[in-house]
């Protein structure tokens, strides 16, 4: 096993571990809005790519439902198959699952006949990061060749705070974030 490998194992578990010891009345209160500063990088009539969100990472319902009712546009990563260039796609109704199919990866996707859309900003899952934004994702590279193929896309992660780490592993297609959302606080350079 490598080293970044190993290290997504253990940050798998403390991350399992963080989600379980929360009270759901405490997880309801986490990540409901983003900071201003994040808002303000996707002004009204913006597209904004965030994840469906699985059981232990952070959240992303709540800020979905907040850019759709302040005028922004949503879209979600899609697979037309495994191993197909990741896109992303309109979804239209942030309070239900509805027009959502399960894609080649097992996460909730829109259909394939959803057109395609290019997000302003993007909030990316992560495993592990750094306070200056490095992150180590889960190892496909999906969203470190989407970035790489839309430079001028404002990326931002979003994790726990147990999810910080001083160093990673890096190489040079690793994509850095411009910064990383996390309950407590803001890292990187907004």
């Amino acid at each position: 096993m490598d080293e970044k490998q190993q290290l997504r194992a253990v940050l798998r578990q403390a991350r399992r571990d963080t989600v379980a010891k929360l009270p759901k009345t405490t997880r309801a209160l986490v990540f409901m809005r983003p900071p201003g500063v994040v808002a303000a990088l996707a002004g009204e009539g913006a597209v904004v790519g965030l994840y469906h969100a699985t059981a232990d990472e952070a959240p992303t319902r709540a800020y979905a439902k907040w850019f759709a009712e302040n005028g922004r546009r949503i879209a979600l990563p899609w697979f037309a198959e495994k191993g197909a260039a990741m896109q992303f796609r309109e979804w239209c109704d942030p309070y239900a699952d509805d027009g959502l199919e399960t894609g080649p990866y097992r996460s909730l996707q829109p259909a394939g006949d959803v057109p395609e859309s290019i997000p302003d900003l993007v909030l990316v899952p992560l495993v592990g990061f750094t306070a200056d934004a490095q992150r180590l994702g889960q190892g496909g590279g999906h969203y470190d060749r989407w970035l790489a193929a839309h430079p001028t896309v404002a990326a931002l992660g979003m994790a726990w705070d147990c999810q910080l780490v001083d160093s990673l592993p890096t190489e040079v297609h690793d994509i850095a974030l411009r910064a990383v959302i996390t309950p407590t606080r803001l890292y990187g350079d907004l």
